[in-house]
């Protein structure tokens, strides 16, 4: 089974960027805890800044064999219908996380764009959030 882990704008500076909300772990070290606790799982992991790429990197996976996407698009989830429709044009089932509990955040954080198009939602639980993202997948797949 092969899952991507795909993230957004500024999430390539988790460990310095502001520890007081997203902690000081590296999304290389999430990883690694991932494979290591997955081992029968392929985990590809994948962060753009740009939008685009984002969307390019959802419609290859819909073909290259993955079964399913833990995907914290960062700024992105609170301003993109280019990204929702593009959730919703694959046939992935896509899980929406973030590191932190956007709803005890800023009001513009509490509106997801991309939450009607995506199979779940996981906020507030640090880097683990990644851990139950895969764990849903997962779920999913026995269920099948």
């Amino acid at each position: 089974m092969k899952i991507l882990i795909m993230n957004g704008p500024n999430l390539n500076l988790l460990g310095t960027r502001e520890p007081g909300i997203y902690g000081t772990g590296t999304m290389s070290e999430c990883v690694t805890v991932l494979r290591e606790r997955y081992p029968e799982v392929e985990i590809d992991c994948y962060q753009s800044n740009v939008e685009g790429f984002l969307i390019d990197r959802l419609q290859a996976a819909a073909t290259d064999g993955t079964y399913g996407v833990v995907l914290n698009a960062g700024a992105y989830t609170h301003t993109s219908v280019a990204l929702h429709d593009a959730i919703r044009s694959v046939s992935l089932p896509v899980i929406e996380v973030h590191i932190s509990n956007v709803h005890c955040r800023e009001e513009f954080r509490r509106h997801s764009m991309i939450s009607p198009a995506c199979r779940g939602v996981i906020c507030g639980f640090g880097l683990d959030s990644y851990r139950l993202g895969v764990e849903a997948l997962l779920k999913m797949y026995l269920d099948e």
